[in-house]
Parts: C-alpha cells; structure tokens; sequence
C-alpha cells in the first residue's frame, strides 16, 4: 500500500512540472502561427496594393483575386475573425491597409511564474514576453 502512495506521488510530481511546460509550448505555438498568418496576409496586402494601385475593400478580396487561397484562421480565436485597419491617407483607396488579431499573443497565457522571492505566495501568469506587436508592421 506504501509503494502505491510512494508511485502515486512520483506520478503526481512528474504531471506538476509537465503539464505547464506542454501548456506553454501549445500558447507559444499558437503566438507563432498567429505572427505567421499575420505577416503572410500583410505581404498578401502589398502585393495586392502593388498590382492594382490601391488597398482592397476586404480580406476576400485578397482570395477572390487570388492572392491567399483562404483567409488563415487566427489559432488563439480559431476563426477568421482579423481586424482590418484602414489607410490613414484619405487619398488612397480601399479599406484593408492592414491587419491584427482580434486577441493578440500578448493576452495568452504565456507560463506559469513560480511565487516571488518576497514570499507574496501568490501564482502570476506571465504575458508573451518580447513578441512584436500586432500593430507593428
């Protein structure tokens, strides 16, 4: 009976350092592919700008010309909900100058923090530490 509680505890130790270190590479992971999308519709955008001379009216209008096959499912949403930023000259035409997360990596759950060496006791989650931000372009 000892041995089980012993197996039981090893166990439970092993899980308590494992499973936050696989949730943070799942969160880091969701950061990268969401940087990826990102940058693949921005260059998507230029390109569409650079052929036609002016930005387009919607992110579908990069896939009815052909310029992405589909628009990319934002993995921290899972969907295609991208917030579309518009020129700031007045001059130029079309509605998409740029695109962000509507929840950008920033606001994941990056890693667990052990408590700080003040004996605060207290569990913090630390944020996406040194990612670009959505609206850097």
């Amino acid at each position: 009976m000892i041995e089980l509680i012993v197996v039981m505890a090893v166990i439970g130790l092993l899980l308590s350092i494992a499973v936050p270190r696989y949730l943070t590479a799942l969160d880091r992971g969701k950061a990268q592919v969401q940087q990826q999308n990102l940058a693949l519709m921005r260059e998507a955008i230029d390109k569409y700008y650079g052929d036609n001379g002016r930005y387009p009216d919607a992110l579908d209008d990069l896939v009815t010309k052909r310029y992405l096959r589909a628009i990319p499912i934002d993995p921290i949403t899972e969907a295609t909900d991208w917030v579309t930023v518009a020129p700031t000259d007045s001059k130029q035409s079309g509605r998409v100058y740029d695109v962000q997360s509507a929840k950008p990596a920033s606001q994941l759950r990056e890693a667990y923090r052990p408590p700080d060496s003040e004996g605060s006791g207290s569990v913090t989650v630390a944020g996406e530490e040194g990612a670009a931000s959505d609206a850097e372009r």
